[in-house]
C-alpha cells in the first residue's frame, strides 16, 4: 500500500530542496506538478501559465496531479509529494477561481498520510526564478489559503522548523518512517 506524504506551504519556502534531498536518501518522491505545467508550457508556447490562464493552468496541474498517483498507486511504501491535490484546490480559492466539482471530489477521495507537513513562508530563502514570479507576500497569502485549505478537508498539520534542509527532512521522516 503507498502511503502518500504530502509537503505543501508557499512557494520559496524550501519544499523542494526537501523533497530532492528525501529522494537523495533513497525514497520514492513526486515534484511538483505546477513548475512542470509551466516548464512544458513555456516551452511549447502555450498559455495555461498562471500569468496568462489561471483555469487552463490549473486543470492542467490537476490532470498532472491525478497521474501522479496513478503513477505510484501499487508503490509499496512512502511516496513524498511536493504539493498535492489540495494545493491545487487552494490554488483555485486564492485566485478566485470557481472551483470544479470533480477537483473537490478527487481532494476527498485520495487522502493522504496525516499529519501534512506545511512550510511555513521563510524570507531568508525565498527568491524568484523563471517558474517563481508571487512576492514575498504573495507567498505569505499561498501559505495561509493552503493552511485554511487542508484543514478544510480534514487534515492535521506538522509545521516544519526553518532549519538546514538535512535536519528539515530528518524532522519529517522522523514523524512518518522512522
Amino acid at each position: 500500500m503507498t502511503t502518500a506524504i504530502v509537503l505543501t506551504g508557499g512557494p520559496g519556502a524550501g519544499k523542494t530542496a526537501v523533497i530532492e534531498h528525501i529522494a537523495h536518501l533513497g525514497f520514492h518522491c513526486c515534484e511538483e506538478v505546477g513548475r512542470q505545467v509551466i516548464q512544458s508550457q513555456v516551452e511549447q508556447g502555450g498559455k495555461a501559465v498562471p500569468w496568462q490562464d489561471k483555469t487552463a493552468f490549473r486543470d492542467r496541474m490537476l490532470s498532472a496531479e491525478q497521474a501522479n498517483h496513478a503513477r505510484v498507486a501499487d508503490h509499496k511504501g512512502a511516496v513524498f509529494f511536493d504539493r498535492g491535490l489540495v494545493d491545487i484546490y487552494g490554488y483555485s480559492r486564492l485566485e478566485g477561481l470557481a472551483v470544479p466539482s470533480s477537483l473537490v471530489k478527487a481532494c476527498e477521495a485520495q487522502r493522504y498520510h496525516d499529519p501534512v507537513f506545511l512550510f511555513p513562508p521563510w524570507e531568508a530563502i525565498f527568491t524568484n526564478d523563471k517558474e517563481r514570479k508571487q512576492s514575498f507576500a504573495e507567498a505569505v497569502a499561498t501559505f495561509e489559503i493552503m493552511q485554511t485549505a487542508y484543514r478544510h478537508f480534514g487534515y492535521t498539520l506538522v509545521e516544519v522548523p526553518q532549519a538546514p534542509v538535512h535536519i528539515r527532512a530528518e524532522f519529517i521522516l522522523d514523524r512518518v518512517i522512522r
